[in-house]
């Protein structure tokens, strides 16, 4: 049976893969998309995923806008100089595409949690503001989910933001201390495997050779690799953030070394705030035991996972909705 997810998305390139792949997967049943900000401002994450549904042919699938800034009202920060003005590589179609139903992502949440109760893994690929807000409106929220699986956090790998901070967790720490406080089921797919997990030119081909959904993504990976090729790893290639917290969330992909500990986020001021603290001396000495450890930090998978995501999106062809950029 195709498990469950809810997927809360700051749609920049790496989201639209992500929303490509869950919607795309026989194995994946996407009930709902939540929009965040983040990589790019909330107008522009909600459209790049009622276009991103759209274009897979699934326009179906609910798309709620979500929070637009930090839980505690502070100014938001966005990442445009990663995924460009649009969110997508500056290649996107400039097309409005759906509507957003009635309620907020955080809504979203939990009546499809109350629907469908232990069967749901929500998977927050953005800062955790919506799934905090959830929290905060429906206490019994952790008794209504089967997990929730976040792209975030670094448990040895160094931050992206600050030394130690990395984007999703930094943007909103208030937000992520309360999604690791819960008492559900918590997996962190951080640095420590997405910054190993990489696409290149050669499935940027694969992708290009594909219908119009992977010659759209294909598009706009271009300005993603240069991004990384100057900030990162010298040559073109791009991190699969997203898609692979999908994966591991979704059951598609077991990790190799993901060990259940205790974690928390550093909150207030200071060089270490938005740090997500994982107590990992278990994998030393077997001390202290862990008890009531609720969060598995995925420390290992597959580094080639991106050839099954290339895959997928390659082979399901032409969209229904025209996919030319509005010039």
């Amino acid at each position: 049976m195709a498990q469950k997810i809810i997927l809360d998305c700051d749609t920049g390139v790496d989201d639209t893969m992500a929303i490509l792949y869950a919607a795309l997967h026989p194995e994946i049943d996407l009930l709902a998309v939540g929009s965040v900000w983040g990589n790019v401002d909330i107008e522009t994450a909600t459209r790049n995923c009622l276009h991103t549904v759209a274009m897979a042919g699934r326009a179906e699938i609910p798309v709620a806008r979500g929070a637009a800034g930090p839980i505690d009202g502070s100014d938001a920060v966005f990442a445009y100089h990663v995924h460009g003005d649009d969110g997508q590589g500056n290649a996107g179609t400039g097309r409005p595409v759906g509507e957003t139903v009635e309620w907020t992502a955080a809504e979203q949440i939990i009546r499809l949690a109350k629907r469908h109760p232990k069967e749901i893994e929500l998977i927050a690929v953005g800062p955790m503001t919506n799934v905090a807000l959830a929290l905060s409106l429906c206490p019994e929220l952790p008794s209504l989910l089967k997990g929730v699986t976040i792209m975030g956090g670094a448990a040895g790998a160094p931050g992206n933001v600050t030394e130690v901070a990395e984007a999703n967790i930094h943007s909103d720490p208030e937000a992520a201390a309360a999604v690791f406080s819960a008492t559900w089921p918590l997996t962190m797919v951080g640095l420590d495997v997405t910054m190993i997990t990489t696409l290149d030119d050669s499935h940027r081909a694969t992708l290009a050779a594909g219908g119009s959904i992977g010659q759209y993504m294909a598009d706009i990976l271009d300005f993603y690799f240069s991004f990384f090729e100057a900030a990162a790893f010298g040559e073109r290639r791009s991190c699969m953030h997203d898609a692979l917290a999908v994966a591991i969330g979704a059951g598609l992909l077991e990790p190799e070394l993901a060990p259940i500990v205790n974690a928390y986020v550093v909150t207030g001021a200071g060089p270490t705030r938005g740090q997500t603290v994982c107590d990992l001396r278990g994998m030393y000495m077997g001390y202290p035991e862990q008890h009531g450890a609720t969060t598995r930090v995925v420390l290992k998978s597959d580094p080639a996972f991106a050839k099954d995501v290339v895959r997928v999106i390659a082979e399901a062809g032409d969209s229904p909705i025209d996919l030319t950029r509005v010039r």
